[in-house]
């Protein structure tokens, strides 16, 4: 998923003159310092500041940074002309001090001209006696332009920074990271379901079978057997052994599984955790939402102002313009969810991550297991419970209201088209929450894939809202079809993947798959021949669309399938659409038995995407349908054991959703669920699924750390690391999907 750039504004857009360089330091070469004067011994040239009033003291540089300020570079002390070699390492460390203690500096290293690209940075709290600070990290480009900069700014009070010792070294031997693992059994740390399938994974060097051991709270035994040795487990490089302790039903907490001298962490067997964890998935998107103030008293340790309704110092999203020369009006777009970790919002995101929810609750009326009530009115806790309409409705109501008013409005140049994406002019730092976001807003141009997204969704809205509010059901319908002819009318304008400043490109330039989908959920909705006849004549009706990945944001044709299988209709060949599910569900399948640890995701060349985390639960949705489909056991239990994954039963050892295991993700970045850099702000709140390894590590800190990372070690859990561990809205969707589906096998 290619959601962003690796630019991040720093200082160096503010300050300008270029030093003369020293020699750059060459891989293997005697170690050579790049950063003059870095101990402030009688003077603080060549340094520059910004906003803040430095002097030498005590052979440090001492700063009084003001308060008031929103972003980290509103105040900085830094030094340009730095050169560095691609592929060398560099060790980067400083001292410094803050008083009052608690506040957070930037240190950065990255370019000092535009596009202001960062290459590394740290963010340390700190505190008033001072303290030394030392990174290694693996240059990612050649430059004579290089800046180091500690960005200072974005606090409400001032406060004192202090430096010393300075250093940027290049010719070091590069740093081995290694990830604590844990015990090498490794289990679903949350829970299993009494009547499901119950496996773990033990790593080991042993190539024969080995005893193991089920214990309870209690430490007695409850339940032995034998290993299954399985050789060399390719996503992870890892020498394993499978463990299946499924015929042990009892219900019970505090359970660990014991086998070559190492005990799991625990875990229950129940069905508890997964009612929750329907919930608090769903949940997440309360917290997310744009233009609104979030109660406390709804989300207690999460409320804040409302973002972005043109409060000082928002620029708002009630009256936003295009992109210079893309069009001559403006658009109210307030509301809708923040798409991630920033203040963005994109309808192609949007777009899936809003039918996921909605089809959550469709299956839910449609399906032998399926339980309506469970996202029914007062179960999430929101503003709008007691209304009697579902909670998830109420939920989905808000993003779905946001994409109506990403239409092109009548008598406009492409009207009825929906535009892309609204974000910010630049890309902003962390943290930032969203009533304190400066930056101008800017709506991007119309994409035929955003306005098959408005159209698909908004159809699929007209038949699950009509029950609840006819007068809306009638206005997504009318919207959705404006959309659907748009489209036609303008079927290959793509988003240009340039667009990537201040926030993703979202940029896929085939639409066949938003076609087929759109014409789906029109067909499921109005009954209506032209849209069957679109169906069937799309050339991913008969295609495999089950791919190794799984479906996304720029693969939709899933949602189509999907949906055309569960939906009742007379579409002509539904037999061959529920059909193609089971299929593409047995595929699954037997991905998921040759994967050692249990999970129906092997992509190509063992190279993890974006939010593979997501893909492993889509991959499991397919399973669960074809479950829903045909009441056969080994769909229920291949779905219910691949949610093993994200919660524990991983190479890694940790669970991927915030608040669920006993060693789970905490540090998800984002720049309001930021309490790993600022202890007043929260971590992300329970439920919430990071994003998962990512072969490509393409943010700065990941490829500090995990440069030749196999598989599924290329995920490190901190706030910097964006392209392992941000959260997104359709990750959550994924995820509250398959939760519910669960839940509904309890």
């Amino acid at each position: 998923m290619k959601r962003r750039s690796t630019a991040l504004l720093s200082l160096a857009a503010l300050l300008g003159a270029a030093l003369t360089a020293l020699p750059a330091a060459q891989a293997g070469a005697d170690e050579v310092e790049q950063v003059r004067n870095g101990g402030f011994d009688s003077t603080t040239d060549p340094w520059w500041t910004s906003n803040v009033t430095a002097v030498p003291a005590d052979g440090r540089l001492c700063a009084d940074v003001p308060g008031g300020t929103v972003n980290r570079w509103d105040s900085a002390v830094g030094q340009d002309a730095i050169s560095l070699v691609k592929g060398s390492s560099y060790r980067f460390s400083f001292d410094a001090s803050g008083v009052p203690e608690g506040h957070v500096v930037r240190a950065i290293v990255g370019l000092g001209v535009s596009p202001y690209d960062t290459w590394y940075e740290a963010t340390p709290v700190l505190d008033a006696s001072g303290d030394a600070y030392s990174y290694t990290f693996t240059s990612p480009v050649d430059s004579t332009q290089g800046q180091v900069a500690f960005q200072v700014g974005g606090s409400a009070d001032p406060w004192r920074f202090c430096l010393d010792d300075v250093s940027l070294v290049g010719g070091v031997p590069p740093e081995v990271y290694q990830p604590d693992t844990g015990p090498r059994v490794r289990v679903n740390q949350v829970a299993y379901l009494p009547s499901g399938p119950k496996n773990a994974t033990l790593v080991t060097d042993a190539t024969t079978k080995l005893p193991w051991q089920l214990k309870n709270a209690a430490g007695t035994t409850v339940a032995h057997g034998w290993t299954v040795p399985r050789g060399v487990d390719a996503s992870s490089g890892q020498n394993v052994h499978s463990l299946d302790f499924g015929a042990y039903r009892t219900r019970a907490t505090g359970l660990t599984l014991v086998a070559d001298g190492e005990t799991s962490r625990p875990f229950d067997i129940g069905t508890a955790a997964y009612e929750r964890l329907s919930l608090d998935a769903v949940k997440y998107y309360y917290t997310q939402r744009s233009g609104t103030a979030i109660r406390d008293d709804l989300r207690p340790g999460y409320g804040r102002a409302a973002g972005h309704v043109g409060v000082a110092p928002n620029q708002g999203d009630t009256d936003v313009p295009c992109q210079p020369g893309i069009c001559d009006y403006r658009l109210d777009v307030s509301g809708g969810w923040y798409d991630a970790g920033d203040h963005g919002k994109y309808v192609v995101n949007g777009g899936i991550a809003t039918w996921e929810l909605l089809s959550t609750y469709e299956r839910a009326l449609h399906t032998r297991t399926g339980e309506p009530s469970r996202l029914g009115d007062g179960t999430l806790v929101l503003p709008e419970s007691g209304n009697n309409v579902p909670d998830v409705l109420d939920e989905a109501r808000w993003e779905l209201d946001f994409l109506l008013k990403m239409q092109v409005p009548d008598g406009q140049p492409l009207a009825g088209m929906a535009h892309h994406k609204i974000h910010d002019e630049q890309w902003t730092g962390l943290p930032l929450l969203p009533g304190a976001d400066p930056q101008k807003r800017e709506l991007h141009p119309p994409t035929t894939t955003a306005t098959l997204n408005l159209a698909a969704t908004a159809a699929q809205a007209a038949r699950l809202y009509r029950p609840y509010d006819k007068a809306f059901a009638a206005r997504a319908l009318t919207a959705a079809r404006k959309a659907w002819a748009a489209a036609l009318a303008h079927p290959d304008v793509h988003a240009d993947p340039a667009d990537a400043t201040g926030g993703g490109a979202y940029n896929d330039d085939n639409a066949t798959d938003e076609f087929y989908w759109a014409a789906a959920e029109l067909y499921l909705t109005t009954g209506e021949k032209r849209f069957a006849d679109q169906v069937t004549a799309s050339p991913l009706h008969t295609a495999d669309i089950f791919v190794p990945y799984g479906f996304d944001w720029s693969r939709t044709a899933a949602a189509a399938r999907l949906d055309l299988a569960l939906v009742p209709s007379r579409l002509p060949g539904r037999d061959k659409v529920r059909r193609s599910v089971v299929r593409g569900a047995d595929t699954y399948l037997a991905t998921l038995a040759a994967q050692p640890y249990g999970m129906p995701y092997a992509p190509d060349d063992n190279r993890y995407d974006w939010g593979s985390a997501h893909q492993v639960l889509n991959n499991a949705v397919v399973i669960a349908t074809a479950y829903d489909l045909t009441g056969a056991s080994e769909y229920r239990d291949g779905a219910v054991q691949s949610i093993d994954y994200v919660l524990g039963r991983n190479a890694l050892n940790i669970s991927y959703v915030t608040g669920y295991g006993e060693v789970a993700a905490q540090r998800q970045h984002s720049r309001w669920y930021a309490h790993q850099l600022d202890p007043n702000l929260p971590s992300p709140p329970p439920g919430t699924l990071a994003g998962g390894p990512n072969s490509s590590i393409q943010d700065p800190y990941a490829q500090s750390r995990l440069q030749g990372c196999v598989g599924q070690f290329c995920y490190i859990d901190d706030i910097q690391s964006w392209s392992t561990n941000e959260t997104a809205i359709n990750w959550n969707a994924a995820l509250t999907r398959l939760a519910s589906f669960v839940a509904d096998q309890g």
